[in-house]
């Protein structure tokens, strides 16, 4: 596995946004740029990828231990100039305080089984007799066990139902009828008035012209006259 393969890795398994990464990083007193962070996440065979050192892979792997288990005080530990397979299971063991029993079950949920005394050859020091290298096959069922145990998933987005939206056009149609219907009432200040209309009559007037008007009364020998 590349160095690259486990930040890939980690950074799905804990659904880990640029932003985020940056801040793990600068956790370890280590300041990275978004072009960086997307260069070393890139796949193999792209023009802009670019491979992650060891030191910088440790620093990340610092970060995440101080993220996870606090950060200590005095002077930030120092990373390694050259990484291995033992050391980013150590820190990883580390950063989720992982016991014995707890790594073991980590690699059955990727259905692979080591024995614990082949376990605690990985975490003794090189020069140890009974220290062992821990394999890529070992360390890759390893994230995969993390995986599925630590798994974050991204939230979904908020889509409403169709009832919902349906109910919200049809207040949205509602309301703009009502207001519609309001502004289309015309203001008393704003009716025209013609200057030269004459003033509309009473009633009681129009009864008085009413009363007042003269009728012509034909007799019928007035109206059958020759």
């Amino acid at each position: 596995m590349t160095n690259n393969d486990v930040l890939r890795r980690l950074r799905y398994t804990f659904n880990f946004n640029d932003k985020k990464m940056i801040a793990l990083f600068a956790l370890a007193d280590y300041e990275v740029t978004r072009e960086q962070i997307s260069n070393w996440l890139k796949r193999e065979g792209d023009i802009d990828a670019v491979n992650l050192p060891d030191t910088q892979l440790a620093i990340f792997l610092n970060g995440l231990i101080n993220e996870k288990r606090g950060k200590k005080d005095g002077p930030q530990h120092a990373p390694e100039k050259r990484i291995t397979n033992n050391i980013v299971l150590t820190k990883l063991k580390i950063a989720f305080n992982l016991k014995a029993e707890d790594i073991l079950g980590v690699l059955e949920l990727a259905d692979f089984r080591i024995g614990k005394a082949e376990l605690s050859a990985f975490f003794r020091k090189p020069d140890h007799k009974h220290f062992r290298q821990c394999k890529d096959q070992v360390l890759r069922n390893f994230l995969q066990g993390l995986e599925k145990k630590f798994y974050v998933k991204r939230p979904d987005k908020f889509v409403p139902s169709r009832d919902k939206v349906a109910d919200s056009v049809e207040e949205e149609v509602i309301e703009n009828k009502s207001t519609n219907y309001k502004s289309a009432k015309p203001k008393a200040s704003a009716i025209y008035v013609n200057p030269k209309a004459k003033p509309a009559a009473k009633s009681s007037d129009k009864a008085k012209l009413k009363l007042g008007r003269k009728v012509l009364k034909l007799k019928p020998e007035d109206i059958y006259k020759q």
